[in-house]
């Protein structure tokens, strides 16, 4: 089987992802291990509690789309979860040109407290049997079905001839192997795990989320009313975007030393509870969130995206659906800086915190379509232009947003909740 160097297109929640574009230089992977250490890259992170497939076409075995769901964890599940992921990579792969050849299986879950890779191994097993069934179904063979659990992978395809032995094969030390070497002179990215990459995006605990959920109280009190005036609403969203950008200017002045978690403690430091409040109840109006989504390129984008982050982890308690907005702020900045696996783990959790969030249901699919964000992105500067003829970069709003009220009836309800 053949990777290609190229292949930019990782999957993300819970869609499947284009192949890439198509390049003479290639990879051949000849056994189930260097399967199992190519994952990571053709995804651009770790999957940790995931079922990824991923479509092989022609006699070189070149691989073209990719899937990835959670594993559910009721067994009740597994059969129509087979069902729907096989017919999804398969439609999806005759969409944009033809039927897979074959599908390669992983199933990547880490040991529970007390239990061994070799356990996890054969406790999903019966799962790994219903996809090669729902597969087949399709006219299209699981080629290889692995496990990756506890750092060592084993083949649900094995016959028995001594490749897999019980306790499994180690996998390669991350780094270390020829795929690795590959993908870096490629220019591939591993982004961490997924964990890794959801964690960050992820509501505070603790006393700063108690904190930041009366904030937030006081925030929507004091602004839903303005919002739903259209006297006061251009006013509010005029603030918004001021406050929103004297926050990335406040963090455009004071880089962290590092990056990752101890790079968000930094950024979490940086707001305060009630600014991040008042930015988080004016991006559910959609004028408001469009406006602060044309932060997508230039200097701009870094800042924009570590507040979006931030403020998506502000999004407490009875407030979690008002991660939406930032969450999809996060995605829009990160596919169009070129990080789509980032992208698409923001977007799915936008839609985990909203599903029928519009925004995020576009982008989720454009991204996974594989469309060039460039459409869109000439979109926004249109709009930009002509709201701001005189602007020169970087620059602030000079025209108040519109009069669309968008999402603030949802917020208006939390505000009354909390008035009473």
């Amino acid at each position: 089987m053949t990777k290609n160097h190229e292949s930019r297109s990782p999957s993300g929640q819970p869609s499947i992802s284009p192949s890439g574009v198509p390049d003479p230089s290639q990879i051949t992977l000849r056994s189930p291990a260097e399967l199992a250490d190519a994952l990571p890259y053709m995804l651009g992170f770790h999957p940790t509690d995931s079922l990824v497939m991923v479509a092989v076409h022609g006699e070189g075995g070149r691989f073209g789309g990719r899937l990835r769901v959670g594993i559910p964890s009721a067994h009740s599940e597994w059969e129509d979860t087979a069902r729907q992921v096989a017919d999804c990579l398969v439609r999806g792969s005759e969409r944009r040109g033809g039927k897979p050849d074959g599908i390669v299986v992983f199933l990547c879950q880490d040991p529970r407290s007390g239990e061994s890779g070799q356990r996890v191994m054969t406790r999903l097993r019966p799962l790994a049997q219903r996809l090669r069934i729902a597969c087949g179904a399709l006219d299209v063979p699981v080629l290889e079905a692995l496990c990756l659990s506890g750092g060592r992978y084993w083949s649900y395809t094995c016959d028995g001839s001594g490749c897999c032995p019980a306790e499994g094969n180690p996998l390669a030390p991350p780094g270390t192997s020829v795929m690795a070497a590959a993908a870096t002179f490629a220019g591939l990215q591993v982004r961490g795990s997924l964990k890794e990459i959801e964690s960050r995006l992820t509501p505070l605990r603790g006393a700063w989320a108690t904190e930041q959920e009366e904030a937030l109280g006081r925030a929507a009190a004091a602004l839903v009313p303005k919002i739903l005036d259209g006297a006061t609403r251009e006013e509010v969203g005029a603030e918004t975007i001021e406050l929103a950008r004297t926050l990335m200017r406040r963090m455009l002045l004071a880089p962290p030393a590092e990056g990752g978690p101890l790079a968000d403690d930094w950024d979490d430091a940086l707001l305060g509870h009630d600014e991040a409040a008042a930015v988080i109840i004016g991006l559910q109006d959609r004028e408001i969130r469009d406006i602060a989504a044309e932060w997508m390129e230039d200097d701009e984008a870094a800042p924009a995206l570590r507040l979006w982050r931030a403020l998506a982890r502000r999004c407490v308690g009875a407030y979690g659906e008002h991660a939406a907005a930032p969450l999809t702020l996060a995605g829009w900045v990160s596919w169009s800086s070129g990080d789509e696996p980032t992208a698409r783990i923001a977007l799915g959790l936008a839609l985990r915190a909203d599903s029928e969030y519009r925004f995020a249901q576009l982008l989720h699919h454009a991204c996974n379509e594989g469309i060039d964000p460039e459409g869109l992105r000439q979109c926004l500067r249109g709009e930009r232009e002509r709201r701001e003829p005189h602007r020169k970069r970087p620059a602030g709003v000079t025209r108040p947003p519109g009069r669309r009220a968008g999402r603030s009836r949802r917020t208006a309800r939390r505000a009354e909740g909390s008035e009473q």
